[in-house]
């Protein structure tokens, strides 16, 4: 299984548990997570993203009732063998119109192409040394 990188943004006036389900979501319609993984338990997510775990609980709910996600009893939640996959071309589409807001926020600030570039590769390195950690935040 795939790292996951999951973050929640308590200013992006989405709920908490709807952040966790569209991250959750993202993961196993790209083919990051696959049928048969199992995903974190409800208490080691609530402990990592220090939310509340009727939170998590709540998001896998609704995952479950999506079809997204199995829950088997005493053993955890797992991916469903018939979840939702994009193709190809959705992950290129979603993965420019993110560096397409990435350049433009930039521009906006100033930053030459070179900090724009180092800001990524640190936002990169972080994430490879720490499966847990928010790009976006700063260590």
């Amino acid at each position: 299984m795939a790292p996951l990188h999951l973050q929640i943004d308590p200013h992006s006036g989405l709920p908490v548990y709807r952040q966790l389900m569209d991250q959750l979501r993202s993961y196993i319609a790209s083919g990051a997570l696959k049928a048969g993984d199992q995903l974190p338990s409800i208490r080691e997510l609530a402990k990592t993203l220090a939310v509340n775990p009727s939170t998590v609980v709540k998001a896998y709910g609704e995952l479950e009732h999506l079809g997204v996600i199995e829950s088997q009893q005493g053993r955890g939640a797992f991916v469903a063998e018939r979840a939702p996959r994009w193709p190809e071309s959705h992950r290129r589409d979603r993965l420019a119109a993110l560096a397409g807001q990435l350049a433009l926020e930039a521009a906006q600030m100033g930053a030459s192409e070179d900090e724009i570039l180092d800001a990524l590769r640190t936002a990169i390195d972080r994430l490879a040394r720490s499966p847990h950690s928010n790009p976006s935040q700063p260590e």
